[in-house]
């Protein structure tokens, strides 16, 4: 049986010290035997088919083969269809009626204990809020994230310890589940 997964690259550039060009991302995840291999914009979002593995294995697979090719570590984690329709649909925000780049998901390696977040004096932040979903963290920055202040204290390492986070805004979070969609 195959399954359709996003491939979600933490920290990549086009340029800079981990430049890895999309072209270069498709053909890498073609050569480790995945078929259906897509790319979305230039900053680490691919989409693939794969008749083996889960998301832990494929995740491993990619941030090893990256680094033999290219040279340099990446966090990789991989996420399936199913998990990408239920983060677009359970969103506590009205996103149908928000601007793509107020609304922000940080997908997270594995479960998020909601007290690592305790401390964090919400009102504070307002108009900026922020939700954690399953293994996601959903943001409204009405401002955009460039100028948030609740994204640059959610990013502090202390509250994503012991996990891989990476974000994306609401439109990437959008595509990614329909083209996974697609490719099922």
């Amino acid at each position: 049986m195959t399954t359709t997964y996003a491939a979600l690259l933490r920290g990549i550039n086009v340029g800079g010290s981990k430049k890895l060009p999309m072209a270069q991302l498709r053909t890498l995840l073609t050569e480790l035997g995945h078929t259906g291999v897509a790319t979305y914009l230039q900053s680490g979002n691919a989409v693939f088919t794969a008749d083996h593995g889960d998301e832990e294995s494929l995740a491993a697979e990619l941030a090893e083969a990256i680094e033999k090719h290219f040279g340099f570590r990446v966090d990789v984690l991989v996420r399936d269809h199913t998990y990408l329709r239920s983060v677009r649909e359970d969103c506590p925000f009205p996103a149908d009626t928000l601007e793509g780049r107020q609304l922000h998901v940080t997908y997270f390696s594995g479960p998020v204990d909601p007290e690592r977040f305790a401390e964090i004096d919400r009102a504070a932040y307002l108009p900026e809020e922020f939700r954690l979903g399953t293994r996601a963290l959903y943001l409204y920055a009405p401002g955009g994230l460039g100028r948030s202040k609740l994204a640059e204290h959610l990013s502090k390492p202390r509250l994503n310890k012991g996990l891989t986070a990476t974000s994306r805004n609401w439109n990437t979070v959008v595509k990614l589940a329909e083209m996974t969609a697609d490719a099922d």
